[in-house]
């Protein structure tokens, strides 16, 4: 996998963190920055770079002059370039799609823009992860009262269905969860939490959890893994997986599992399906059903209906996909 980091923190963090370590070590030279990268690259005027980009050229060491005409030639290693576009980068790495981790700390101009465009592995370098995640150790216990609030609220209508007129009141346990997400975002800040408002996640954190693959507070984690590690996300059940249901809505789900079903096929071709159950059969259980005559002309229709929007889908497929989404 290639690694490419595309942010003003390279320059940083590189600066801060590997040089330190060389001083403090006797004996070593000091090597420079760019040392470290197999290819540079300034000027890429992004997001622009993930689209037709511009002209790419080689940069002079020497004097920081651009050299003329367009750079055709083969990796140089050490080399800093300017301009150019992804495809012009895929070419010189020799790599693309899944094999590049993109490594950017702008959500829609590194992230959301390399992801969409070139399908490339992305990291999202978030440096208010280390605030947020303090703070969120030490308030997480109002986190779970909010948790325990919506729930007392569902159990205020857990009895009550489409018959029922009395609305539960319920604006004491909403007043209870305004003041603990109140106090919960005023723990993070005058603006809150960059990830949640209470029980809900931001805007911010749904572009993150859907166009990053990781993110971390710097690119530097990465050295406590071994470059054969396999990062995974832990799974999510959906909201029917982790609804708690009550003995007699399960009981109900067994017995329509063990109803049995007959079909029979009168002398005039039509169907006749019987629905039967181990408690009690079905009043009026026969359905009569079209004949396979009528139902293979309405699949026709159908069918024909579909090719239509199919092609009026075709023809609005040249339209350029929305820059940010949800």
């Amino acid at each position: 996998m290639v690694m490419i980091v595309f942010s003003m923190i390279a320059d940083v963090i590189l600066a801060d963190v590997i040089f330190k370590s060389q001083k403090s070590k006797p004996g070593t030279t000091h090597r420079p920055w760019r040392s470290y990268f197999h290819l540079v690259i300034v000027e890429s005027r992004k997001p622009k770079f993930f689209a037709e980009g511009t002209v790419l050229r080689e940069v002079n060491l020497d004097t920081g002059n651009l050299h003329i005409g367009h750079y055709t030639g083969e990796l140089k290693k050490g080399s800093v370039y300017s301009g150019g576009s992804s495809d012009a980068l895929c070419d010189l790495l020799g790599a693309k799609g899944k094999e590049i981790l993109y490594i950017g700390d702008h959500i829609f101009g590194d992230i959301l823009k390399s992801k969409k465009r070139r399908g490339w592995r992305t990291f999202l370098v978030v440096p208010e992860m280390t605030d947020e995640l303090s703070i969120w150790y030490k308030k997480r216990d109002l986190h779970d009262h909010i948790n325990e609030l919506d729930c007392k609220i569902g159990e205020e209508y857990r009895n009550l269905d489409s018959a029922s007129c009395e609305r539960p009141n319920i604006h004491s346990l909403q007043e209870k969860i305004r003041s603990i997400t109140l106090e919960m975002d005023m723990a993070f800040g005058i603006f809150g939490s960059l990830f949640r408002s209470g029980s809900r996640q931001t805007f911010f954190a749904s572009q993150v959890m859907r166009y990053a693959d990781l993110y971390s507070s710097s690119f530097i984690n990465l050295l406590a893994y071994p470059f054969c590690y396999f990062f995974r996300a832990p799974s999510q059940l959906m909201p029917h997986e982790s609804t708690r249901y009550d003995s007699k809505f399960l009981a109900q789900m067994e017995t329509n599992n063990e109803a049995t079903m007959q079909i029979e096929i009168t002398s005039n071709g039509h169907e006749i399906v019987s629905v039967k159950s181990k408690q009690s059969e079905t009043r009026n259980g026969k359905l009569e059903m079209p004949s396979k005559k009528m139902t293979n002309s309405t699949n026709a229709q159908v069918h024909d209906a579909d090719e239509d929007s199919c092609e009026d889908e075709e023809g609005g497929k040249s339209a350029e996909l929305a820059p940010v989404q949800d």
